[in-house]
């Protein structure tokens, strides 16, 4: 979707073995009560990872800050976590409170969780500590509070991570072969705000706005990004690219996975000069939506997102946001090249990356996180989709598809004949759907259709923007609905699990 104006973990088939994570028990004297207590579980396993999760209860005075550590024995490393700040050095790992969780009073719980590689078992860790004292045994002493600032309010996540996600046939499925469906919104922002230099993030994506997007009974959230801010280009402020915009991502993903919802990760504005039919802009700069990934930069860009988030296969990865060759090249067979090999395209003036070529990229890092790659005409266009399908060695390709009141595929007769056959193939995901009439008569349609075949879509947008031109889902960052956004709410509040 283009925008309002500046004012307003491995999962190939078979591979993978989620369990049903068992919290350890506490095991103490009879009728004594240790300092604190843990409880471990491995949620998620799968050949060259896992997903573990920690419950912390503070039965001695309460506390102002924490900080759990434990060791692993097995070379087991922490990559990624949520509701806490997660560390290691060697093989002891560190959770420390987030700002909004450090207050742990006498008999509170808290609850984080985090991704982990290994190559080996993954032993249970057998000692815990918070603050220095030694949990599950009842015979030590009382910790010591350790002073800090005064914590916000924001409310802590789930501490329950979505599910590691890999292709079955045409359909999505968890590690146990469960089918899975991408039913949720959109957070738009990370595409435009750092690269107009206003922040990275349009609105709050604290831990409160992200609890007010699950209440919509949401379990995938869409994070549209910009090449030169994650890659750090000159022309981005440092305050809002490289490693603060990277950082930024990470926290975002990581919060929404606290909240059990699945994170896409998706590239929507890159670099390349294009001026030629439905130009968004004649800048060079990530400044607007391009009609195709660049070569210079963009493989690049999915090489380090795909090494940043390739030890959770909670993670999807959406390669392009909207592409439209078809608008600038003379014929379709043109178009479809383009999109799949990229190269030097007619009508485009900077070399283009072609789906193969970020397909290439991702597989390369050993990424094996689920792909999304979206159709010509705005991603509105399957229609030769197969034909053109790029090769994955992992077999982990979804199709990706936006639909608007507006767009030329916008009825049940194209649905019907240009969508079911790719969805009789691989998983079909309409990454956006949405209208500009502030209703929700069309995305009823939408969602109907889908929902009868058992597919996923995501609505445009999780922001305050004037329906009309957003088109925007919400009026507030707590979640109130506008009149189109009160549609998909209460449709995904009425859909069973």
């Amino acid at each position: 979707m283009r925008h309002p104006p500046r004012s307003v973990l491995l999962a190939v088939t078979g591979t993978v073995a989620l369990v049903a994570g068992a919290l350890l028990p506490v095991v103490t004297a009879q009728g004594a009560v240790p300092a604190c207590t843990v409880e471990y579980a491995v949620t998620g396993q799968w050949d060259a990872g896992f997903q573990g999760a920690v419950k912390i209860t503070n039965n001695a005075t309460a506390l102002s800050a924490w900080s759990l550590t434990f060791d692993f024995a097995d070379g087991q490393k922490v990559t990624q976590g949520w509701s806490a700040k997660w560390s290691q050095s060697g093989t002891t790992v560190t959770a420390a409170n987030e700002s909004w969780n450090g207050s742990l009073g006498t008999g509170a719980s808290v609850s984080a969780g985090f991704i982990a590689s290994t190559s080996k078992t993954d032993a249970v860790p057998t000692a815990f500590q918070l603050n220095g004292t030694t949990c599950n045994d009842a015979t030590d002493p009382t910790p010591t509070p350790t002073p800090t600032t005064p914590p916000t309010t924001d409310p802590p996540g789930t501490g329950d991570g979505p599910p590691a996600l890999h292709v079955s046939g045409n359909k999505l499925v968890d590690a146990d072969g469960n089918p899975r469906r991408l039913l949720g919104v959109n957070r738009s922002g990370g595409e435009f705000m750092c690269v107009q230099g206003r922040g990275i993030w349009d609105g709050p994506v604290d831990d409160a706005a992200v609890e007010a997007i699950a209440d919509w009974n949401v379990d995938t959230v869409r994070i549209p990004l910009n090449e030169e801010c994650w890659l750090g280009l000159s022309n981005i402020d440092p305050a809002y690219g490289g490693a603060a915009y990277v950082d930024a991502v990470k926290d975002l993903v990581g919060r929404v996975e606290a909240h059990g919802m699945t994170p896409v990760v998706e590239l929507h504005w890159n670099y390349g000069q294009y001026t030629g039919n439905s130009a968004g802009c004649s800048d060079v700069h990530a400044v607007c939506q391009k009609p195709m990934p660049d070569m210079r930069y963009t493989p690049s860009f999915w090489t380090s997102v795909a090494d940043t988030f390739k030890n959770d296969q909670a993670v999807v990865f959406d390669l392009f946001n909207e592409p439209y060759p078809d608008r600038a090249t003379s014929t379709t067979t043109q178009a479809w090249q383009c999109w799949r090999d990229g190269g030097t395209c007619p009508g485009i003036g900077y070399e283009v990356a072609g789906m193969q070529d970020l397909v290439d990229a991702v597989r390369a890092t050993g990424a094996r996180n689920v792909i999304l790659a979206g159709g010509l005409a705005y991603s509105n266009d399957l229609s030769q989709w197969l034909t053109y399908k790029p090769t994955d060695p992992t077999g982990n390709l979804a199709a990706a598809y936006h639909v608007y009141n507006f767009n030329t595929c916008a009825n049940e007769s194209c649905w019907n004949s240009t969508l079911a056959p790719v969805a009789a193939q691989v998983p079909l995901v309409a990454g956006e759907i949405g209208e500009n009439t502030c209703s929700h008569g069309f995305v009823d349609q939408v969602m109907k259709w889908f929902d009868d075949r058992g597919l996923s879509y995501l609505g445009w947008t999780w922001n305050t923007w004037d329906c009309s031109t957003g088109p925007s889902l919400i009026s507030g960052y707590d979640g109130t609905p506008t009149a189109y956004g009160a549609g998909l709410r209460d449709h995904l509040r009425a859909l069973d699990g």
